[in-house]
């Protein structure tokens, strides 16, 4: 989330938010739980997929509550496209079940994660709270688990499988990430926090956020979970030698 303060002001930004939802009931719920959070600003509701679509085009909200099954254009395929136009955009996706093999098809398509319907208020803003921040909405094991997947299936990724492959050096990778930030990206791949990654560096919090502020602006993604399905393009999730 953008957290620079106003010109001449003490208030950051709000994260601006767009629901995406076939049935008016729950764009209410979800427009209810944000409308009492200051930091949190929804600026439109829509009813389908190309409705969704659209939207993010004229409004480039910071995030989208995406449901997963809606006429004209269901939410996997609004999320592929919102991704190809708008990659800085960050799509959560809402869905009645923890399914990992849906989940993998949506991360694939660009999403952070995913918000399960009638899930507790507080589960729902700590998960949009968590991606705004950098922080993956995912638990740990699912998001290791989403992302080994991955990397096990390369054309999944969108890269060809080889019979050795070979990881990149960092001055090969998109705009020369350090090898700091190479350590770092391949961390938060395994789904560690920056609290885990920090202790395991032995560096601070702070210090691990910066690098993946930096490493999600290097990569051109909008947020942890498709840095780490980008990680797996690069294949900088195979184990090192040693």
């Amino acid at each position: 989330m953008d957290d620079e303060m106003q010109p001449g002001g003490a208030q950051p930004k709000r994260a601006r938010l767009v629901i995406a939802d076939d049935h008016g009931l729950v764009r209410q719920g979800f427009q209810g739980m944000l409308a009492r959070e200051p930091d949190l600003q929804v600026v439109g509701e829509v009813a389908n997929g190309q409705e969704a679509l659209e939207i993010c085009s004229r409004l480039r909200p910071d995030l989208v509550l995406m449901d997963v099954r809606m006429p004209k254009m269901d939410g996997l395929e609004a999320t592929r496209q919102i991704k190809q136009r708008h990659p800085e955009t960050i799509i959560l996706m809402v869905t009645m079940h923890e399914n990992p093999d849906y989940l993998l098809e949506a991360i694939k398509e660009g999403a952070a994660g995913y918000i399960l319907k009638g899930a507790p208020t507080n589960r729902v803003m700590n998960a949009i709270r968590r991606v705004l921040e950098g922080e993956s909405p995912l638990n740990q094991e699912l998001a290791a688990q989403v992302i080994r997947r991955l990397a096990d299936e390369p054309e999944a990724a969108g890269t060809q499988p080889s019979p050795q492959p070979q990881t990149q050096h960092p001055e090969q990778l998109p705009h020369s990430l350090t090898e700091r930030e190479v350590e770092v990206l391949r961390l938060l791949a395994q789904g560690q926090t920056n609290q885990q990654i920090a202790q395991e560096l032995v560096v601070s919090s702070l210090t691990i956020k910066t690098h993946v502020q930096r490493i999600i602006r290097k990569l051109g993604v909008s947020d942890r979970t498709q840095a780490a399905v980008r990680a797996a393009e690069l294949g900088l999730l195979i184990p090192r030698s040693g």
